[in-house]
């Protein structure tokens, strides 16, 4: 027997089987906690942005029509949750600083190539950072979601070709600054 589709889950959670999203759930709660995540670099803020998200799901489920794929949907939700975050917190003057949280590396590896790792880690981080929100959000999706450039084009109403551009744009920007900021941690 096939595996249903994530359009045709949708639309049964859209029909009222909210025992479906289960499903969906298990499918991309890790691949949108990593999106939060790697935009805010504090996971217990991601964890609830993804569980936001799959909560606005179940309550604008009327609106999935599958004229495109349910993860494009699914990231439109995302992009708005993460905007309406950053909005409340800078609301509440707070600075979100991804920079000082990273991920935990396999104990498995030798010390100084868990050391060399973090450092490369925490520099990636910092120069995602410093990229506007726009092309930070943009690169995540394309090189950490996998996303394909015609959903992202969907998700932000752009054209395909003008998402190639941005995203190769902010690809530079990033390598500038992790440039410069490996430059800065080099011992004189």
């Amino acid at each position: 027997m096939s595996q249903a589709t994530d359009n045709e889950i949708m639309f049964r959670v859209r029909d009222g089987r909210l025992d479906q999203m289960g499903i969906l759930f298990d499918r991309h709660h890790k691949p949108l906690y990593g999106f939060f995540y790697h935009n805010t670099g504090l996971k217990q803020q991601s964890e609830d942005l993804a569980q936001t998200v799959f909560m606005n799901m179940i309550r604008s489920r009327s609106t999935f029509t599958g004229s495109h794929k349910f993860v494009t949907w699914m990231y439109v939700i995302a992009r708005n949750a993460l905007s309406d975050y950053y909005r409340s917190q800078q609301r509440k003057g707070i600075y979100v600083d991804a920079t000082g949280h990273l991920d935990e590396v396999a104990d498995e590896a030798p010390a100084d190539a868990r050391i060399q790792l973090k450092e490369e880690q925490l520099l990636v981080r910092e120069a995602l950072s410093r990229l506007e929100e726009a092309d930070r959000e943009l690169l995540i999706l394309a090189r950490y979601q996998e996303l394909k450039y015609q959903e992202i084009a969907r998700m932000v109403n752009s054209s395909e070709g003008a998402v190639k551009v941005r995203i190769h744009r902010a690809m530079k920007q990033l390598k500038q600054h992790y440039l410069a900021l490996s430059q800065q941690k080099q011992p004189l």
